[in-house]
């Protein structure tokens, strides 16, 4: 059986998550909305990331409303974050909770589609720092915690024009392409003998806002909800996936 078809046929138990600690980047709307639904849902203590206090509240209020762990709000711009405000979100983690089980790197940045010969530095260097260089920096600083987890879980979450870059997808595509990079770095200075495993998931087209404005007139009800492919996060977060790591994860478009 391969990895989607694992993926497409697992079953989480109940409360399988309970008392584990998980930090969701771009918690505050589409995938990482629902991502921090579905493993609060399974139990975890959801730490909710994203530039919007207001949207983080109202991913806050829908778990709290179904039943799940009270969350953490943690809000900060990717785009102009230092050496030092994830060295702090880190430190704040481990002073409130004293631990970190998993990351889910949900949060991108994209503005629009447009040709190379368009793109200024500016617009080109906000692409690579939140959709590469943020998953890196935050990893990097809680690496501690998720060294000391018994099945620490790292999710880099890249798009299909990241595994085949394509005409206009610019910076966006070079910043997940990168991602395969810093993967297999990682696994090349042996960290998965301490924990944590890494994997990179491609969920697919889904309807969310990064795809209304990617694809304005596409019929959305053609496409699978964010919800619908949070439970191959789920498995990558389970004990069953453990031995799972430095896999790049394209799931099946009728998965």
């Amino acid at each position: 059986m391969n990895i989607t078809d694992q993926i497409h046929h697992y079953r989480p138990p109940a409360g399988f998550l309970q008392d584990r600690v998980l930090l969701i980047t771009g918690a505050g709307q589409g995938l990482g909305q629902a991502v921090a639904l579905a493993t609060a849902g399974y139990g975890a203590t959801i730490i909710l990331h994203g530039r919007s206090s207001a949207k983080l509240e109202k991913t806050y209020d829908a778990i709290v409303s179904a039943g799940g762990p009270a969350p953490a709000i943690a809000p900060l711009d990717f785009a102009i974050a230092g050496d030092q405000d994830f060295a702090q979100l880190a430190q704040t983690i481990q002073h409130e909770f004293g631990r970190c089980d998993g990351i889910v790197h949900c949060a991108a940045s994209l503005k629009q589609l447009q040709p190379l010969a368009n793109v200024k530095l500016d617009e080109w260097l906000t692409l690579l720092r939140v959709n590469l260089a943020a998953p890196f920096a935050l990893t990097r600083a809680c690496l501690p915690m998720l060294k000391r987890s018994d099945n620490a879980s790292v999710i880099f979450v890249s798009e299909s024009h990241g595994l085949r870059p394509a005409a206009y997808w610019g910076g966006f595509a070079v910043s997940k392409f990168a991602l395969q990079g810093l993967l297999q770095i990682w696994q090349d200075e042996g960290l998965r003998l301490e924990s944590p495993r890494m994997n990179i998931l491609v969920p697919g087209p889904i309807h969310s806002p990064q795809r209304m404005l990617t694809h304005p007139g596409e019929d959305k009800s053609t496409l699978r909800r964010a919800q619908d492919v949070a439970p191959a996060f789920l498995y990558l977060l389970a004990v069953e996936s453990n031995a799972l790591s430095g896999q790049v994860i394209e799931l099946e478009q009728n998965a």
